[in-house]
Formats: C-alpha cells, structure tokens, sequence
C-alpha cells in the first residue's frame, strides 16, 4: 500500500467563551492529554496574556492542571456526570460545537493532511470560513 503512514493524530483547541478559536495543537495520539494540552494552552496565553483561566474536561487534570496554575492561572475541571439521558455540561459544549463546526469541512472531516502544521492551518481556515459565513 503507498501512501502516508499516520496512526493517529489528536487535535487540541483553546477558545473563548463564544467558540472563537484562539490556538490549535495537533500531534501524534501516542502523546497524553495532559502533557500536550499544556503547551496549547502556553501558546495562547502567550497570544493573549488577558487569559485569567480555564475550563477543561476530566482528561485534564493532574499534570495539566499543576501546569495551568504554576502559570498563575485558575482552572475548573468539569467532573463527569452519570445523567439519565443527554445533558449539556455548561461551557464544555462549546468546545465540542467548534469541533463540530470543523467536521462540516470537507478536508478536516479525514485526515488527509501530510504534515501536522498544515493541518492546523486548515482548521484555522475552516474556522475563519465558518465564521465569516455567520456573519
């Protein structure tokens, strides 16, 4: 079989309360939450140092959360619940809603993206288009 050789990439976002996408991360799935999702946050709070703090889900905590307070930031972590049926768990949607925005794009919807760095960049369209088209 010809072809790339990806078992797997993960794609980790930081956006705002509104579902603005202000930093992507994508790396190979071998690298843990935790770890990863500490150098997306690093990198948008040196974008946007008025970042006071975070909410992320249960995958988080740990090392993610010692590295978000070391940095003098506040973070909630988002405990998950057993409910009888489907319930939204307030500020985590948002999230999951800008992921599912980009899973409208035809070219994010596979990975058929080579190198790590053009699919941050076609995520970052994808989510320029999706706004613009709001608009």
């Amino acid at each position: 079989m010809v072809g790339k050789k990806v078992k797997g990439r993960k794609r980790h976002i930081v956006t705002d309360t509104m579902g603005n996408l202000l930093k992507i991360k994508v790396h190979a799935a071998n690298i843990h939450d935790t770890k990863s999702g500490g150098d997306v946050f690093k990198g948008a709070v040196e974008k946007y140092p008025t970042i006071e703090g975070c909410c992320a889900d249960e995958g988080y905590r740990k090392t993610f959360e010692n590295f978000v307070l070391s940095l003098g930031k506040t973070i909630k972590i988002s405990e998950k619940i057993k409910p009888k049926g489907w319930v939204v768990l307030p500020l985590r949607w948002v999230v999951e809603r800008t992921f599912a925005w980009s899973n409208n794009s035809r070219r994010l919807s596979k990975d058929y993206e080579i190198l790590t760095s053009s699919m941050e960049n076609m995520f970052m369209i994808s989510h320029l288009h999706t706004l613009l088209k709001r608009l």
